[in-house]
């Protein structure tokens, strides 16, 4: 009896995928596996700042041995989930195309475009390490100097939530600019979750960013932000509507650079830019241009 009760639950379970769907199959056109992508991504943190992300002996005798093995754990894990999210977005685009024609791109694509394209993402990231730590390293150097509770760089690299975000949001952003789907999103999205810093990987951010405590912190697609800016926690870089049709248009604010932003400000909206110098009181609700130099 119990036998037959337990089939049926199946049953049940199994006639939903039938009619909702929401399946990710194995095969080549599934999507990106999220534990893959993650794992990949604690390997290029090794990358940015070597010794800091696992319990690695490091020296002058093994380093170029483990940067080695990250490097190559990268390539093999990245790239065919890279191929997956290309091929997903690829079926997605033709949909409204005739079968004849899926069919002739899906198999033209499937083996051999889109396993380059993979590959040669992969390398230009790899190749771009030295670029994204240059850059990096500013962005903890800021921290370090403008919090008086920072007591010395390796503090701030091994603890420091806002420059945990802002790495992973670097090396998404590499890849959303590359035009790789979804990917750059399972990266940001799993830093949100740990950090409560929320940074869409399209966001434009310029050198020196300081994230200040950072909870709470929600950065949308759109947003420009300048060079030397510090946000504090609770700030919302947000859009004024929330319309489909607005997806390719430019909803979040403009930031120019040295603003301050404190705790719980919102600004919305893709015309609002916030100008040169300003500093923005915490709690402020923003949707108006402010010119540079404003204290609010």
């Amino acid at each position: 009896m119990f036998r037959m009760e337990f089939e049926k639950l199946i049953d049940n379970i199994m006639d939903s995928y039938q009619t909702l769907g929401g399946i990710n199959r194995s095969g080549a056109e599934n999507l990106p596996n999220r534990a893959n992508v993650v794992s990949a991504l604690s390997d290029l943190q090794a990358l940015i700042f070597p010794g800091f992300k696992y319990d690695e002996q490091l020296d002058s005798e093994n380093l170029r041995y483990i940067v080695g093995k990250h490097v190559n754990r990268v390539i093999s894990i990245l790239t065919p989930e890279i191929q997956k999210a290309l091929l997903r977005a690829l079926s997605q685009k033709c949909e409204e195309e005739d079968e004849r024609q899926l069919e002739e791109r899906a198999e033209n694509f499937k083996n051999s475009h889109c396993y380059k394209l993979a590959q040669k993402t992969v390398e230009a990231l790899i190749a771009a390490i030295p670029d994204l730590r240059a850059t990096i390293k500013k962005d903890a150097a800021a921290i370090t100097a403008g919090d008086p509770a920072a007591r010395s760089l390796g503090e701030v690299i091994l603890s420091y939530p806002g420059l945990e975000a802002i790495i992973v949001y670097r090396i998404a952003h590499f890849l959303y600019k590359a035009g790789v789907p979804t990917i750059p999103r399972i990266m940001t999205e799993h830093t949100h979750g740990k950090t409560g810093i929320d940074i869409h990987p399209g966001a434009e951010i310029g050198e020196s960013f300081f994230i200040d405590h950072g909870t709470g912190i929600v950065i949308g697609e759109t947003t420009v932000i300048g060079n030397n800016v510090k946000l504090y926690q609770g700030v919302t870089l947000g859009a004024l509507s929330l319309q489909k049709e607005l997806t390719d248009k430019k909803r979040h604010p403009t930031i120019e650079d040295d603003v301050i932003i404190y705790s719980n400000a919102t600004i919305l909206g893709g015309q609002t830019v916030i100008g040169k110098g300003s500093v923005i009181a915490g709690n402020s609700w923003i949707i108006e241009s402010v010119p540079p130099g404003t204290r609010n």
